[in-house]
């Protein structure tokens, strides 16, 4: 079975968390590589290099990739190794994993939908895909947090993700 690449122009990682309880902070990471292994026992492979965060505010991004979170000097990517456990990789199905960020690594479970395939231009094969999911950031490491006057924390603990995948299928050897 072939493996395709992932697309990193046509990908994305965005992730979404509670601030001061009232509000949601959005941000995306650049630059996704890896590979996707279709077959009867599919397969994903994604690095997710964590300075490529932006949130918009270059002040909070900076504090994101510091030890207070990311920590992007010793810890310069996210991975994500996974299983397609339930479904297909034509419709979609449940994708169940380790994600590792910070040197911790916990199991994951993303839903998937597969968004068809179609051929580009130049004759490649190209496959969409979205998964979404929550994280509690906590379980990795990712525990800097300010209490609140008025009760309550500065960040909250549930991230919601939602990941856009483009990958770009092998093309057919001639014979």
């Amino acid at each position: 079975m072939s493996t395709w690449q992932i697309d990193p122009a046509h990908t994305s990682v965005e992730f979404g968390v509670k601030h001061l309880m009232i509000s949601t902070v959005r941000g995306s990471f650049k630059d996704v590589s890896g590979t996707v292994t279709p077959g009867d026992r599919p397969s994903v492979e994604v690095s997710i290099p964590v300075a490529t965060i932006d949130t918009g505010v270059g002040q909070r991004d900076d504090h994101l990739r510091s030890a207070d979170f990311f920590d992007a000097v010793n810890h310069p990517a996210m991975t994500f190794t996974g299983t397609l456990v339930e479904g297909d990789i034509q419709s979609g199905g449940t994708l169940a994993g380790d994600l590792t960020i910070r040197g911790v690594t916990k199991p994951v479970a993303l839903e998937v939908e597969a968004n068809g395939e179609m051929k580009d231009p130049w004759g490649n094969t190209k496959v969409g895909f979205t998964a979404t999911g929550s994280i509690n950031r906590s379980d990795f490491g990712l525990t800097w947090n300010q209490v609140l006057e008025a009760g309550g924390f500065a960040v909250g603990e549930k991230v919601k993700l939602t990941i856009d995948v483009q990958v770009v299928k092998p093309a057919e050897v001639a014979a």
